[in-house]
């Protein structure tokens, strides 16, 4: 049985459906399993008189059909109640697109649906900007996105049944306050949130089992579902290969995504889309470098240079130690009690990417030469106001903060707070705000 966990993304759902009020449709993108049609069919249940709900992954044909033709409005809702055995009231009901990418010309009709009136659309997708999914067909502009992430902390400690703890923390970040006596056991509750992720399912099993085992195993699963959906975009391999590959290339000192030390000789054309499709997927984050860390980073950013973050650590954790079953190990106890010999400072960047994501910032790095052998690296770059706030993260207690300083002497005049996210209690060193790693949800 999957459980039904409480998503912030609910609320603007609210928002939309009050304030548009059928002038647009919203498509909720997501990764595969993040949890969209659960989402969708909760707000339709909790908020209208009634729903249809068309899967297009399980849609008949005589479904799919009825979108060809869109002359005849009258013709194609009397079909759709008869079909799904619901009565449709005029904007009181819903209609769902759900994975509309695997029927285009439902989402073409989009247009024509929200200038009728009649009833409200939502459409879920993944693999939402794929060029086969949008081939040959005219994107409608009533359409608004969204995206819906993995579940982020304060959802997940709301799945714990633990409402207070994340607004208590907000508390002592604004304060400026160290935890003190609370923060060992904050730590390790953050760390359980590292280990499981925040995909529904490793979730829900994780409560119901408590077996690490037994979530290793749905996140497997979810990895798989990936690998496949991959496959089918690129029968080769390689961009399944790519997503694969994160944990090794992340784990490697080199400060970018090398996608030619793994697929090896590949046409530039060819590697851009598989990138570009990788990116779509909404399963990986990518931290673009910029070239001059000013305020509109993204008219800086290089496209030829990135790395590439899993968009879940749950995840990243079960493909960084894929080629071991889980049975052989007790690589989750000893993460969890913070005894794993790895350097572990690629898991925490990609918690930290996932998080500052969650937050709707867009991701940047800096490197810059420090001697012929050595870079300076800033970690993350966030743009607030007229001011950069760079971030440097450590796996470990280690406070010390040579690149941090070294950034901030260099583009003095452009730095707003400076940041180390590390794993040990709130403190300040100087202008360095040195900040536990579960705070950073709120920068």
């Amino acid at each position: 049985m999957n459980l039904i966990f409480k998503r912030k993304l609910y609320g603007r759902l609210l928002e939309w459906k009050r304030v548009r009020d059928g002038k647009t449709a919203i498509l909720i993108e997501g990764a595969r399993r993040v949890g969209k049609s659960t989402l969708v069919e909760q707000f339709a249940k909790h908020e209208y008189e009634s729903y249809i709900l068309i899967d297009f992954n399980e849609a008949s044909a005589e479904v799919k059909s009825l979108f060809d033709n869109l002359m005849n409005l009258d013709f194609i809702f009397l079909q759709l109640q008869s079909l799904y055995n619901v009565v449709l009231k005029k904007r009181r009901s819903v209609i769902i697109f759900d994975e509309v990418q695997n029927c285009p010309l439902a989402r073409q009709a989009i247009k024509y649906l929200v200038k009728d009136g009649r009833y409200d659309y939502i459409e879920t997708g993944s693999l939402i900007s794929i060029k086969k999914n949008t081939k040959n067909i005219t994107l409608p502009s009533e359409e608004e996105r969204v995206t819906l992430h993995p579940m982020d902390y304060e959802e997940f400690r709301w799945a714990m049944g633990d409402e207070a703890s994340v607004p208590l923390l907000r508390t002592f970040y604004e304060k400026k306050l160290p935890l003190e006596q609370s923060f060992r056991d904050k730590i390790r509750d953050f760390r359980l949130y590292m280990l499981i992720g925040g995909m529904p399912q490793a979730v829900s099993t994780y409560i119901e089992t408590n077996n690490f085992s037994l979530v290793d195993s749905a996140k497997r699963g979810i990895i798989q579902i990936y690998r496949d959906d991959f496959q089918k975009l690129d029968p080769t391999g390689r961009l399944e290969t790519l997503y694969m590959e994160i944990p090794s290339q992340l784990s490697q000192t080199g400060n970018r995504y090398k996608p030619y030390s793994i697929l090896g000789n590949v046409d530039g054309n060819k590697l851009m889309e598989m990138m570009k499709n990788l990116e779509d997927s909404k399963t990986t984050l990518f931290s673009y470098h910029s070239n001059d860390p000013n305020v509109g980073m993204s008219l800086t950013k290089e496209l030829s240079k990135y790395k590439i973050f899993c968009a879940d650590t749950g995840l990243f954790i079960t493909l960084a130690f894929w080629d071991k079953d889980y049975t052989e190990n007790d690589i989750y106890q000893k993460l969890l009690n913070d005894k794993l010999s790895t350097n572990l400072g690629y898991i925490y960047e990609n918690m930290i990417a996932q998080m500052l994501a969650a937050s709707g910032n867009k991701l940047f790095y800096y490197t810059w030469p420090r001697d012929a052998t050595h870079n300076y690296e800033i970690d993350f770059l966030l743009s607030k106001g007229s001011k950069l706030y760079p971030i440097e993260v450590k796996s470990s207690g280690y406070s010390t903060h040579k690149s941090l300083d070294a950034f901030c002497e260099k583009y003095s005049s452009r730095v707003g707070e400076r940041y180390l996210i590390y794993t040990k209690d709130f403190r300040k060193d100087g202008p360095t705000t040195l900040l536990p790693v579960f705070m950073t949800m709120f920068l």
